[in-house]
């Protein structure tokens, strides 16, 4: 069995606190840096609104831009201590307020020729950022078999073996593939290019109420089908409730093209695809639904859902049974002893007598921007640090995100972790790692578009749900505004 020490007692005491913005959306960090020698940095009022100016890297150092919280980025640090020792170079993590700054940075700063060496975002993002011509491909440091001196003058291989490229959790690994991007080959990469390396992954979770189940007498739903079933008997017994919540509509509208083939976005053109006759009805039906009182989401409640589900449903209480959430707020799900919860895989479609999940791929990875052969060699190396699997389980005890290395659920004090029922931050980590076992999440293409796209959908399904548009109006006007 394997075995690692965790960096200390105050990092599980993190097992509370902020994860990622992107994905939980419950809090948003200001933007500081952190790491020595520490930078300065200054806002620059322009004419269309704040920038902030970076100081360039140091000698032996590499910068780091990420939106992670003052929480999460305490796990990492021990990291840049570690990393410092090692090879003699300094990481200084720049914190951003949230997902969006940290893109518009990386834009600026491309476009000044001051990019940073790393930045912890998404695919859509570095879609944006291939025409800079800095975007680093990351499979030959992956695959290779060179070797680089550390500061006590040991070899160290600079890529992983094969074992441990197959170690990598693959449905994670190839969201970070060249042929998931519009446009990649026209900027010299490969559809088998590696343009992300994945960090800390999360998905979305059916959040239930167990002792409701329990009394109306119905199992946990498979089926969108038995989702609508059990509405129907939560509406009889529980008057104020609202039987069902998802928190995310984008992530709803295109869960539903991936499960059933509707078509959502395509990687060459045309590249939108949403507007058609199956995603009209089911935005139709759902508008049904929110008129009958079994649906909110984020937007037509006016907050994360999680706080309905939190309440609960008995003695009149206005709370949901039933919550899809990212599994990086799981915390947030909590009860905190109110009844007992439950999770399970986000409802999927029967086919054949088999349930078909697909569910998507959410968390940060990894990107890289060429600032020389040397800083680039070195970013790449703390890249590799914090993919051990050592550390990815401290950082998921500590954020509640799935590692991205399959050893690491070998290792005992991850595995003792996981095996706590009470925790629901592992509950949702060990359901997430039966899906990715079973090949079952998705990621969209990424393009220049891609993340407007998203955008326009979620808008779309506001306004159908809410009955502000019909359907069709609401998907023809998400087309004509993407530009």
């Amino acid at each position: 069995m394997k075995k690692f020490k965790l960096f200390g007692a105050s990092t599980l005491a993190l097992v509370g606190a902020l994860s990622l913005v992107a994905c939980n959306g419950q809090g948003t960090p200001t933007a500081t840096t952190s790491g020595e020698p520490a930078p300065t940095t200054t806002q620059t009022t322009t004419g269309t609104g704040t920038s902030t100016t970076i100081a360039p890297a140091g000698d032996k150092e590499i910068v780091l831009y990420n939106a992670l919280g003052q929480d999460l980025e305490n796990v990492m640090k021990p990291k840049f201590e570690t990393f410092k020792q090692k090879y003699g170079w300094t990481v200084r993590s720049v914190r951003l307020g949230g997902y969006d700054d940290l893109y518009k940075q990386c834009i600026t700063d491309l476009q000044a020729g001051t990019a940073p060496d790393l930045g912890l975002g998404y695919a859509d993002h570095v879609a944006a950022y291939l025409k800079s011509g800095k975007v680093v491909d990351m499979k030959p440091f992956f695959e290779s078999t060179a070797t680089v001196k550390d500061a006590a003058g040991n070899d160290v291989t600079l890529g992983y073996t094969a074992a441990e490229r197959a170690d990598f959790v693959q449905s994670y690994l190839n969201e970070g593939k060249g042929s998931l991007f519009g446009g990649a080959t026209q900027y010299g990469f490969t559809a088998d290019s590696l343009l992300l390396m994945p960090y800390a992954k999360s998905t979305e979770a059916l959040y239930y109420n167990a002792d409701a189940l329990q009394y109306l007498g119905v199992e946990v739903p498979q089926t969108w089908e038995e989702v609508w079933d059990i509405c129907a008997d939560v509406r009889e017994h529980y008057e104020n409730a609202t039987p069902f919540c998802y928190d995310s509509e984008s992530n709803w509208f295109i869960t539903m093209c991936e499960q059933n083939g509707w078509g959502y976005t395509s990687v060459n053109e045309p590249h939108y695809l949403f507007k058609n006759d199956n995603t009209i009805a089911f935005l139709t039906d759902l508008a049904s639904k929110y008129e009958e009182g079994y649906i909110q989401t984020q937007k037509t409640y006016g907050g994360y859902t999680s706080a309905l589900f939190t309440k609960g449903v008995e003695n009149g209480e206005t709370g949901c049974v039933f919550c899809v959430g990212s599994t990086g707020g799981a915390g947030h799900q909590d009860p905190a002893g109110a009844f007992t919860w439950g999770v399970a895989p986000v409802p999927g479609k029967l086919v054949n007598g088999q349930v078909v999940r697909k569910q998507i791929s959410q968390g940060p990875s990894f990107y890289m921007f060429n600032n020389g052969e040397e800083r680039t060699k070195m970013a790449w190396l703390f890249v590799k640090e914090v993919l051990a699997p050592e550390f990815q389980g401290t950082y998921s005890m500590a954020a509640g995100y799935n590692p991205v290395r399959l050893s690491t659920y070998d290792i005992d004090e991850y595995k003792d972790w996981l095996d706590d029922e009470t925790n629901i931050k592992a509950a949702v980590v060990k359901m997430a790692k039966g899906l990715a076992e079973a090949n079952a999440f998705y990621s969209s293409p990424v393009f220049s578009g891609s993340a407007q796209a998203r955008l326009e959908v979620n808008a779309a399904m506001v306004y159908a749900i809410k009955g502000q548009k019909t359907a069709a109006k609401a998907l023809t006007d998400a087309e004509n505004n993407i530009v």
